[in-house]
C-alpha cells in the first residue's frame, strides 16, 4: 500500500458584496445600489496538493448536493443558499486503492448578507408583477422584516409581494430589509432596480 498525502488551500466561495445600510429612520432616500448578483459558486483545487512519489491519482469530488464530479480542479455553482459539505475521494490507480472522504471541506451559504430581489424589467400599466425577496438574508440579525416601496405612491410588505402600475414610466422600486440584533441589523439595508411600465 503507497501513503500520499494532499494539502488543500480553502475554497474559494464566489460571493458578491452585500449592499450597504443606509441609516435607521431613512425611509425617503432612493439611492440605494442596484442588487448584485448573488453566485454561489465554488472553485476547489487539489492539483499543487499530491506528493509526487504517490503516482498517478483520481478525484472524485461530491458536492454535497448530488452533483459528482472529477479532476484536481473543480468548478461549480449551486442552486440554493445552503449550508454543504463537500468530500473528496481519492483513487491510486496504480494500486486502485479507493480513498474514501480524503478530505470533507464545508461551504456554507447560509452566514452571508444577501440583499437582492427578483422581479420583471418591463411591465404592461395594469400589468401584475411579481417582487420576490426570498433569496435575501440577515443571517446575525432576528425577525428581519421586508419593505417595498414601488415609487408611485404604494408600498408593501412580505418576504412576496404583488403590485401594478397604474401609469407609464421608469420607476426605481426600493427593497429594504430592517431587523432586530446588533451592529447594523436595525439600519435599513436596501437596494433599487429599475422597472419600466409600457402603456
Amino acid at each position: 500500500m503507497r501513503f500520499f498525502c494532499l494539502w488543500f488551500l480553502t475554497p474559494l466561495l464566489l460571493l458578491a458584496r452585500p449592499a450597504a445600510a443606509q441609516q435607521a429612520g431613512d425611509t425617503n432616500s432612493t439611492a440605494c445600489p442596484l442588487p448584485r448578483v448573488v453566485e454561489l459558486c465554488v472553485e476547489l483545487d487539489a492539483s499543487r496538493a499530491v506528493d509526487p512519489a504517490a503516482g498517478p491519482l483520481t478525484f472524485r469530488w461530491d458536492m454535497g448536493d448530488g452533483t459528482q464530479l472529477s479532476g484536481p480542479t473543480v468548478a461549480h455553482c449551486y442552486q440554493r443558499r445552503l449550508s454543504y459539505t463537500v468530500r473528496l475521494d481519492v483513487v491510486d490507480e496504480a494500486t486502485g486503492e479507493v480513498r474514501t472522504a480524503e478530505k470533507l471541506i464545508p461551504v456554507d451559504f447560509t452566514q452571508k448578507t444577501v440583499v437582492n430581489f427578483r422581479a420583471a424589467d418591463t411591465v404592461r400599466v395594469g400589468q401584475a408583477i411579481a417582487f420576490d425577496a426570498l433569496d435575501s438574508q440577515l443571517p446575525l440579525c432576528q425577525n428581519m422584516v421586508v419593505l417595498w416601496d414601488f415609487r408611485d405612491g404604494y408600498v408593501a410588505n412580505g418576504s412576496r409581494a404583488e403590485h401594478a402600475f397604474r401609469r407609464p414610466g421608469r420607476y426605481e422600486v426600493r427593497m429594504a430589509l430592517r431587523a432586530n440584533g446588533p451592529g447594523s441589523c436595525p439600519d435599513s439595508h436596501c437596494v433599487s432596480r429599475p422597472v419600466v411600465v409600457v402603456p
